[in-house]
C-alpha cells in the first residue's frame, strides 16, 4: 500500500473509532418512543444546512438548541429522537428518503445525517421534526455522476466573516442566488473580540481573552451566535456547502500544535479540541471528519462530472510552526518577517507531508476539465517592499517557498492542466497567475488564482495594497475597500470570476455591484479581465 493510500484509510479508521466512542453512551441510552422530549419553544433557531455533496449522498444537518446562547442549548441531558425526510418537491409530497437519527448532549444535540441512495445532479428539499416541532426546509443538490458531460457548475466563495466587523449581508445575495454549491474557505467564527472603532455589532459573549481559559462550552456559544445570524441561516439552507477551516475557528494565527503567545502547549491542545468538536458540531460536514484525539480530517476531494474536480485542503493543522517571531525579525505582531532566513529550509511545510502527496497523486490521476485547489490563502507571492529592506507576511505561502515551490513542480507536469486556486484569508479580492517560478516573469505561467474578500472583515487600506500590488505584476487584480464574494460560472470552455463587492463596513441594507470580471479560457494558464 503506498504512504498516501495508507495516510487516507488510517484517517477513516481513526474517524470511524472517534464516531463509535462519541455515540457507545449514547447508544445505550436511546429514547423510547413514548417518552420522547417535547417542547412548545422552537428547537431549530440554528436552522438547517446540507454539505459535502456526492452523486448519490449529501450531509443533512441541524442542532436541537431552543436556547441557543446556552451551553446546552436549553437541551435536557438525555437523547432526543430526531426524524428527517428528503422529498424531491418543496411541497413534501414526493419523499424519497426518510429516517430517525439521534440527537446526543455528547455532541451538543447536532445531528449529522449521510443522506444516501439520491439520484445524482438532482436538486432536493429536507427538514427535520423533533420536540413536536418541525424545522425550516432545506434545499440541497447532489452531484452529477461522475461521468457526465456536465456543462456547467457555479459556485460562490466565501470567507472571513467577523460578526462584530459587519453583517453577513453577502450570504443574503448568495442564499437568493442560483449557485451549485458555497465554497467557504476559512474564519467562519472569531474568537476575538473587535475594538470598538471597528465594531458594527457586538458578539453575544466574549470569547475569554486568555486562550486556555477557553472551553467547550465557549466555542459553542460562539457558533450558535453566528448562526443566529438571519442571512447565514438563509444561505446555508438554500445551498449545500464545502467546508475549509484556518486559524480563527480555534485562536488567531494558530499553527499545528502551537499558538502564539501560549507557552502551555497542553493547554492549547485542549483548547483547540474544544474548538475542533465545536466546530464539527455545527457544520454540515460528513459525520466521518467527527474529531479525535483533538484531531480532525479536513482535507476532501469532490467530483463534479467531468467537468470539475475539486481539492480542500487543510492548512492549519499539519503546517510547521512560525518562524523568527521575536523582535527585530518579526514586526506587526508577528504578521511581518524581515531577514528571516529560516523560513526558506527545504523540510518545512504548509500542509504537511502526507497531504502534500495526496494532492499531487490527485492531481497527477485526474481527468476533470478543471482542477479546483481550494485552500485558505493567497498563493501568488506578495513580497512587501520597505526601507528596511522586504518584509514577507508570516501567515501564507510567502513564508513557506520551498513548500509552494513542490506544489508548483506537480502542478507543472504535462498532465496536469487548467488548475485554479482559491483562496481566502487576506481580506481582498485578487486576480492573479501563478508561474513554475514565482516572481519570473521568464518563467511560464501554469496556473491561475482567485481569492475572495472577505464578508465582513476589515481589510488594509488601498494604500497600502497598491504597495504590494507593485511588487508582483502578475497579480491583475486586487482589491480590499470592500467586503463581498466571488461567482465562479464554470464550463468546458472557460471559467468566468465574478468579484461582488460593497464598501466596508457593510450594512444590513448594503447592496453588492460587480468591482471587475475576469475569465480563464480551457487550455490557457492565467486570466484575463472580460
Amino acid at each position: 500500500m503506498q504512504r498516501r493510500d495508507l495516510f487516507l484509510s488510517l484517517t477513516r479508521l481513526a474517524a470511524a473509532l472517534a464516531w463509535q466512542q462519541v455515540f457507545s453512551a449514547g447508544a445505550r441510552a436511546q429514547p423510547h418512543p413514548d417518552e420522547a422530549w417535547m417542547t412548545q419553544d422552537d428547537p431549530f433557531p440554528l436552522g438547517v444546512a446540507s454539505g459535502d455533496p456526492l452523486p448519490d449522498s449529501v450531509v443533512l444537518w441541524t442542532r436541537l438548541a431552543p436556547r441557543p446562547l446556552q451551553a446546552d442549548g436549553g437541551m435536557p441531558q438525555v437523547a432526543v429522537p430526531v426524524r428527517w425526510e428528503v422529498a424531491a418537491d418543496a411541497r413534501f409530497t414526493q419523499i424519497v428518503r426518510q429516517g430517525v437519527v439521534v440527537a446526543e448532549p455528547a455532541v451538543a444535540h447536532s445531528v449529522h445525517v449521510l443522506a444516501e441512495g439520491l439520484a445524482p445532479g438532482r436538486t432536493y428539499h429536507y427538514r427535520f421534526e423533533a420536540g413536536g416541532q418541525r424545522s425550516p426546509v432545506g434545499r440541497t443538490r447532489t452531484a452529477p455522476d461522475l461521468v457526465e458531460p456536465v456543462r456547467q457548475l457555479r459556485m460562490a466563495l466565501a470567507s472571513c466573516q467577523h460578526y462584530e466587523h459587519g453583517y453577513f449581508t453577502a450570504h443574503r445575495e448568495i442564499a437568493a442566488s442560483d449557485v451549485d454549491l458555497v465554497l467557504f474557505v476559512g474564519d467562519y467564527i472569531y474568537t476575538t473580540q473587535a475594538p470598538n472603532h471597528l465594531k458594527v455589532r457586538s458578539h453575544a459573549q466574549a470569547m475569554d481573552p486568555e486562550p486556555a481559559g477557553r472551553t467547550l462550552a465557549d466555542y459553542r456559544i460562539h457558533h450558535a451566535n453566528y448562526k443566529l445570524d438571519d442571512d447565514l441561516r438563509a444561505s446555508h439552507a438554500a445551498h449545500p456547502w464545502l467546508m475549509v477551516w484556518d486559524d480563527h475557528e480555534v485562536m488567531p494565527d494558530y499553527t499545528g500544535d502551537t499558538a502564539p503567545g501560549l507557552d502551555d502547549p497542553q493547554a492549547f491542545v485542549a483548547a483547540r479540541a474544544a474548538a475542533y468538536k465545536a466546530y464539527f458540531e455545527h457544520m454540515p460536514v460528513s459525520p466521518r471528519r467527527v474529531p479525535f484525539n483533538a484531531s480532525m480530517p479536513m482535507q476532501g476531494r469532490y467530483r463534479w462530472g467531468q467537468l470539475a474536480d475539486i481539492w480542500t485542503l487543510d492548512t492549519r493543522q499539519h503546517r510547521d510552526p512560525a518562524l523568527c517571531g521575536e523582535w527585530p525579525r518579526s514586526l506587526m505582531h508577528g504578521k511581518l518577517l524581515w531577514r528571516c532566513d529560516a523560513i526558506g529550509d527545504d523540510r518545512r511545510t504548509f500542509l504537511g507531508q502526507q497531504q502534500e502527496d495526496w494532492l499531487a497523486a490527485g492531481l497527477a490521476g485526474s481527468d476533470a476539465q478543471w482542477k479546483f485547489i481550494a485552500q485558505t490563502t493567497q498563493v501568488t507571492p506578495w513580497p512587501i517592499r520597505s526601507p528596511l529592506g522586504p518584509l514577507t507576511y508570516a501567515e501564507g505561502w510567502d513564508a513557506f517557498p520551498a513548500a509552494r515551490a513542490r506544489m508548483m513542480e506537480a502542478i507543472a507536469q504535462p498532465r496536469v492542466q487548467d488548475v485554479v486556486f482559491l483562496g481566502g484569508d487576506v481580506h481582498r479580492h485578487v486576480a492573479a497567475n501563478l508561474r513554475h517560478e514565482p516572481r519570473d516573469p521568464t518563467s511560464p505561467i501554469i496556473a491561475s488564482e482567485v481569492v475572495t474578500t472577505s464578508i465582513t472583515s476589515k481589510g488594509m487600506s488601498e494604500v497600502a495594497n497598491a504597495w504590494i500590488k507593485a511588487g508582483n505584476p502578475d497579480v491583475l487584480h486586487m482589491r480590499s475597500d470592500q467586503r463581498g464574494h466571488v461567482m465562479l460560472d464554470v464550463t468546458p470552455r472557460e471559467v468566468r470570476c465574478v468579484f461582488r463587492g460593497t464598501p466596508h463596513p457593510v450594512r444590513p441594507q448594503s447592496k453588492l455591484r460587480t468591482q471587475a470580471t475576469y475569465v480563464i479560457e480551457r487550455g490557457k494558464p492565467g486570466l484575463r479581465k472580460a
